[in-house]
């Protein structure tokens, strides 16, 4: 009996093994994502691998021209090369998302772990301060900050932070509650370990899991809000290369050279894109849950 049993395990472990490794290896948007986002990188990295031109040489004879073997992307008002601008513009838009990220999330743990960990006064004003800021939309808060200390590319990256690390801090905090809470600490309590080496141990790296996937995809939605702030003017100052301030300089010309808000607005959402899905992807191998 035991051994049919055993035989049955081993036998349903084998067919299900090929299973899962077909669904690692057969899944074209996450190869798609992660090709794009190397594209993207290798732009923001290397621009000048991409293109012999320079992002600010105007030509008023090549003005507004549709895309071509010559201009890929057509050209802007001023007859600068829209490729080059969408190519030189991926360093600017990058640097904004993963630099407002890193420092939502060092914000996040700061005031997450001092309401997790703290008492219950502690624990108290950090979360009344996190829902007044919830209250508030995000980009809201990006807004009012650059319009109190001016555009540029440091100040939309502390405001895109600003926005985003509520959110964060109170998924921090919530968190760190139930690993404080959880059977592994408490045994580690009894069993006489310090609370410095507790916190080591067990709850930050346990709390910081389902945070590092989120993180990921919110590097795409630093980018979607630093480019809706170009967009409005609050941003990367022109003539800069940056893919709001492209969306931004272009929309006067949309029912006349569509080009101009096309391929600046393509390369926006592909990389948010590539991102989420990555992010999401990651989120299924970290919780087990990949076909």
């Amino acid at each position: 009996m035991t051994v049919n049993v055993a035989e049955g395990l081993v036998t349903r472990t084998a067919l299900a093994a090929p299973k899962a490794k077909s669904g690692i290896a057969f899944r074209p948007a996450v190869w798609l994502s992660a090709v794009f986002l190397l594209l993207v990188v290798a732009w923001a990295v290397v621009p000048d691998a991409f293109t012999s031109e320079s992002p600010f040489d105007t030509d008023v004879d090549a003005a507004i021209q549709a895309p071509s073997l010559q201009y890929w992307f057509g050209t802007d008002a001023s007859g600068r090369d829209i490729y080059t601008r969408v190519v030189f513009g991926a360093r600017s838009s990058l640097l904004i998302g993963v630099g407002a990220t890193a420092l939502a999330l060092v914000a996040a743990i700061l005031f997450g772990f001092a309401a997790g960990l703290g008492g219950r006064l502690t624990d108290g004003a950090v979360s009344r301060f996190l829902e007044v800021v919830l209250a508030l939309p995000g980009l809201l808060l990006a807004l009012i900050f650059i319009a109190m200390l001016g555009p540029g590319v440091a100040t939309e990256i502390l405001a895109v932070a600003i926005g985003s690390a509520a959110g964060y801090a109170w998924m921090v905090r919530g968190q760190v509650i139930a690993v404080r809470n959880s059977g592994y600490v408490h045994a580690a309590t009894a069993l006489g370990h310090t609370r410095s080496r507790i916190i080591v141990r067990h709850v930050f790296p346990n709390a910081m899991r389902p945070l590092v996937v989120l993180a990921t995809m919110g590097v795409g939605q630093s980018i979607v809000w630093a480019s809706s702030l170009s967009f409005l003017g609050l941003g990367v100052a022109p003539p800069a290369p940056e893919w709001g301030a492209m969306l931004d300089a272009g929309r006067d010309f949309v029912s006349t050279a569509w080009w101009l808000e096309l391929f600046p607005g393509l390369a926006i959402v592909g990389c948010t894109l590539a991102v989420t899905v990555l992010g999401r992807h990651l989120q299924q191998r970290i919780e087990g849950r990949l076909a």
